[in-house]
């Protein structure tokens, strides 16, 4: 946390965070039932209960390892991190591009040329050492709560896991080396990626940091050598899109010869990267097409580079940071994902986006060192010993160009209105968002799904998520008569519209305060097999095993500016979601796989689009609650009284 306060007045920025809290297990299995109930039929659902109930029953199994994680909790900071880390990302063997690490795309900027790529490069690695400044310091203000008692201290930890962070293949688990855990001296240097060669930049040099005008020049030189070069360099950058499996093997490989093993040192422990890349061949915008176009490309360029015969190899997938600047204009970032939450991404990108921005007069501007005083970038060299090498790089090139190809993504800016209607409505704006997302599911395919939302557990001490569904009883009984399978009036309709959202918005609630169901339930299954105890039967059941697939892995992610996130689909017959709701708009970035016969990103645009267009003229619509006409409708409301109203 950051420094305290001169004098006797006590700072409340010192006061450790509370520990996560163990939630009570009759909670969680009760609020598991729940998730169940809308996914699977009768008969798979009461099977899972009758498991359930056993898991749960006085001096059973789920007793004995509820106390169990209780005394476990006691002894660490926070009790689920290192199990959620290794189930979420370390020992999650997909490839990192598109499944894993997100992209992030700013606005398109001004430039069309390669001098305005490197003037823009310049000022962006400038703004990031600025950032890193104060990354550095720890002197970041410590983020609050805003809801839910706001004003709360939230756990800074993962901004300070952004640059010099990274993530090593392993055989069976990856493994997350930051600096804290090496004797190594703190990074002086970048690593510029440029046509598939890396070189190391040196951003302080005689102890000061390079100005703009210094980091220019360092750039020029690096384009300079990177054209010079005859041959087609070894695409070793290429190996880091394949599966942590196969590039774990590949790296054991390349670590025999020293020079290779200098070379990764210097990727590994850099600050972040810079991806200096070229046109992926798309014409950007003109006066005929929609800047959604334009939007799509981008998307493309972050997450996978546009596969091996353009900038596929022009990245290091591993490292927690990689800028990516385009020759077009396309400019944004992918990162990996397992150091940090988007929030920390988010406020890094503002940061940047405001000094690119700013007037130059008025920014802190450093004191160009003489050219002669520079020493050159340095390329670094790969030794490549074995016809293996090339082999494994033939093979990451036809599965990254198979990724690529098969990503269908789609961005829309939904301009009929923004979060300041659903909060018109007295409704929270992401649940809005999220029932719209259920309904869009139901109407393409007849039933709802498990569903990703992240939940931030920030107010504890190393807090990271948990996971709000979104699929709900109250979003199966809106979708069913917002689809046409059940009738209701338009005054049911609204009743279940906020029976919904109210529900959403407290599971919300329960999550973000550490009563979450997914966590606890992964904790209880890690322990019992770090105990050598028979798997329960809760987490052999098929229900459990496909409640952990979603087909429906959404993201808000909040920003200010007009840029926004993407990633892919997590299973394959899967969406990725990310929205970002501005005031008067709404952003999604949608992804399938088009080798998936079931799923169409273009088709949940535009289910999507009439789906927010309904639920506004829904709730627009007069209704009054007299003219019932009560046929069954007390079975879509779930009361058990009869009644409708």
């Amino acid at each position: 946390m950051q420094a305290g306060t001169s004098g006797n007045v006590p700072d409340e920025t010192q006061k450790p965070l509370p520990k996560l809290p163990v939630p009570p297990l009759n909670a969680t299995l009760e609020k598991y039932l729940q998730i169940l109930k809308p996914i699977l039929s009768v008969e798979q659902y009461e099977n899972s209960r009758k498991i359930v109930e056993e898991f749960g029953r006085a001096g059973g199994e789920g007793e004995r390892l509820q106390q169990k994680l209780l005394e476990y909790a006691e002894t660490k900071r926070n009790w689920v991190y290192d199990w959620w880390l290794d189930d979420m990302y370390l020992r999650n063997p997909l490839p990192l591009p598109i499944s894993s690490n997100p992209g992030m795309v700013f606005p398109k900027q001004p430039f069309h040329d390669q001098a305005g790529q490197l003037k823009f490069a310049a000022r962006l690695i400038s703004g990031i050492l600025d950032y890193k400044v104060v990354i550095d310091a720890r002197a970041l203000p410590v983020d609050r709560a805003r809801s839910r008692k706001p004003g709360q201290l939230l756990c800074m930890e993962q901004y300070y896991r952004l640059f010099s962070t990274y993530r090593v293949p392993g055989i069976t688990k990856d493994s997350l080396v930051s600096p804290g855990c090496s004797l190594m001296p703190e990074p002086e240097h970048i690593i510029v990626i440029c046509r598939n060669q890396f070189f190391v930049l040196d951003v302080i040099v005689n102890f000061k940091r390079l100005s703009e005008e210094n980091l220019l020049t360092q750039l020029k030189r690096i384009v300079t050598i990177a054209m010079q070069d005859e041959e087609d360099p070894p695409p070793v950058g290429i190996l880091t899109t394949d599966g942590r499996h196969e590039w774990a093997a590949s790296r054991a490989r390349l670590m025999e010869d020293s020079t290779n093993r200098d070379s990764l040192d210097m990727i590994e422990r850099c600050i972040f990267m810079v991806c200096l890349d070229q046109s992926l061949g798309f014409p950007m915008t003109d006066i005929d097409k929609p800047i959604d176009q334009d939007d799509v490309h981008m998307a493309h360029q972050m997450l996978h580079g546009g596969g091996s015969d353009k900038n596929a190899a022009n990245r290091w997938y591993d490292k927690t940071m990689q800028f990516i600047v385009s020759d077009d204009g396309a400019a944004g970032l992918v990162y990996e994902h397992s150091p940090s939450e988007g929030v920390a991404v988010v406020q890094l990108i503002e940061h940047l986006l405001k000094y690119l921005d700013s007037d130059t007069r008025k920014r802190k501007l450093l004191r160009a060192q003489s050219i002669c005083e520079l020493p050159y970038p340095r390329k670094l060299r790969w030794k490549l010993l074995s016809q293996q090498f090339y082999d494994d790089c033939e093979i990451a090139k036809q599965k990254i160009d198979l990724l690529a190809e098969d990503l269908d993504l789609q961005i829309t800016r939904f301009t009929d209105y923004g979060k300041n209607f659903p909060k018109s409505q007295n409704m929270s704006p992401d649940a809005y968002i999220q029932l719209a997302l259920q309904v869009v599911y139901y109407r393409m395919h007849g039933h709802l799904t498990h569903t990703y939302e992240s939940a931030s557990l920030r107010r504890f001490q190393h807090g990271r998520v948990d996971n709000i569904r979104s699929a709900s009883m109250q979003a199966l009984w809106f979708a069913e008569t917002m689809s046409g399978k059940r009738y209701a009036t338009v005054h049911e309709k609204k009743q279940l519209m906020r029976a919904a959202i109210d529900h959403q918005t407290e599971y919300m609630v329960q999550t973000i305060l550490g009563y979450g169901v997914d966590c606890h339930l992964l904790g209880l299954r890690e322990l019992a097999k770090e105990l050598k105890w028979p798997t329960p039967a809760i987490f052999a059941d098929v229900a459990y095993r496909d409640s952990n697939l979603f087909p429906l892995s959404t993201s808000q992610v909040l920003t200010r500016l007009d840029c926004f996130m993407c990633y892919g689909p997590v299973v394959p017959n899967g969406y990725g979601a990310a929205y970002n709701p501005h005031e008067d708009y709404i952003l999604f970035a949608i992804t399938a796989l088009r080798s998936n016969p079931e799923t169409s990103s273009l088709v949940f645009r535009e289910t999507l689009n009439t789906v927010l267009l309904d639920m506004q003229e829904l709730l627009l619509s007069p209704s009054t609650n007299g003219d019932c006409e009560c046929n069954g409708h007390a079975e879509i409301n779930g009361k058990e009284n009869g009644e409708c109203h």
